[in-house]
């Protein structure tokens, strides 16, 4: 049987990034795997089910290579049909892990705001760059605690997310200004802190995050400015620790020029990379739901807090392919 129409929706919002930010990409897939499981008309056979689930599993990683917060939470819920017996099970075990995911990533970015904003001293005046909605809760917070007077706020080019963070702090009262991407320089001077989120957190603490996140670090460390990077848990890519390196993902160059230019200029090409890797050295604190850390302990969380091992990994180097050893 095909998949319903709702998860086809969710799987095609997060290709289009019309679901944007890593949270809210891994909190849409958990969705879609339970709309999967509610909406399931095949036959009541618990191995039908989870080549049905699986079949939805790799649609949804399938739509973004990068951000690790997508595959963690279609692994999260589908390891849940490790040893179920019935076809009953099976569906209630994923409907019960999925709302368990989407309840902990709610309840941890809560988290990570009260440690983050208190890292903040009163008065301070913040940067961010992108749209990370664990980003914004920190920033919100610590402008309630009267930590927050100013927030400069990049445009993030060529998708523009920038404009959706404006939009969320100013619902929190916040006093944000936007700039473009290649004025974070200039205007680091007036900057205390850089709080940005993350798509990907590797074991030794590179941060994988929107294109521009490493020239704002730059720029944040040659200014002796703290960059604070706030972080769910499941963002920490398993893959890291054994050497694989994160996939940066390409977008359409349309993103970037519009297509009747392209048409008029074929000799050019044009690169649309939609992230980059910020190193551990410019980077001061990772904000998680566990506490705060300095980069260097990221494989802390990989392993004293999520449980990976090198042995629990083997089936992951491949995951979509070997989605289906994952739940065995």
């Amino acid at each position: 049987m095909g998949l319903p129409n709702s998860v086809l929706q969710i799987a095609s919002g997060i290709r289009t990034m019309k679901i944007r930010g890593a949270g809210r990409i891994a909190r849409s897939a958990a969705e879609a795997l339970k709309y999967a499981a509610l909406e399931y008309s095949g036959a009541r056979e618990v191995s039908e089910f989870k080549k049905y689930m699986v079949e939805a599993g790799k649609l949804l990683i399938s739509t973004r290579p990068t951000a690790v917060s997508l595959p963690n939470a279609v692994v999260f819920v589908l390891r849940n049909l490790r040893g179920v017996s019935s076809y009953e099970e099976a569906r209630e075990s994923v409907i019960k892990a999925a709302d368990a995911f989407i309840k902990n990533s709610e309840e941890a970015v809560k988290r990570i705001s009260e440690y983050g904003a208190k890292r903040i001293k009163e008065g301070s005046v913040v940067l961010t760059h992108c749209h990370s909605s664990t980003a914004v809760e920190v920033i919100a917070r610590a402008y309630s605690e009267g930590r927050v007077v100013k927030v400069y706020n990049t445009e993030t080019r060529p998708f523009l997310q920038g404009r959706i963070t404006f939009t969320h702090l100013r619902k929190y009262g916040v006093p944000v200004v936007q700039i473009p991407d290649s004025a974070v320089r200039y205007i680091m001077h007036e900057v205390d802190y850089v709080v940005v989120g993350a798509d990907t957190i590797t074991s030794n603490g590179a941060v994988v995050n929107k294109i521009g996140t490493s020239q704002v670090a730059l720029a944040a460390k040659e200014a002796r400015v703290r960059v604070y990077v706030a972080a769910e848990s499941y963002k920490f890519s398993p893959l890291t620790l054994i050497g694989e390196l994160v996939k940066i993902e390409y977008r359409d160059p349309e993103e970037v020029v519009p297509r009747d230019w392209l048409d008029k200029h074929p000799g050019v090409r044009v690169l649309n990379p939609v992230f980059d890797v910020t190193p551990p050295d410019y980077i001061d604190a990772i904000i998680t739901e566990y506490g705060v850390l300095p980069p260097q302990a990221s494989i802390l969380i990989l392993i004293d807090k999520l449980g990976w091992t090198l042995e629990s990994i083997k089936y992951s180097e491949n995951i979509v392919e070997n989605l289906e050893k994952t739940i065995e």
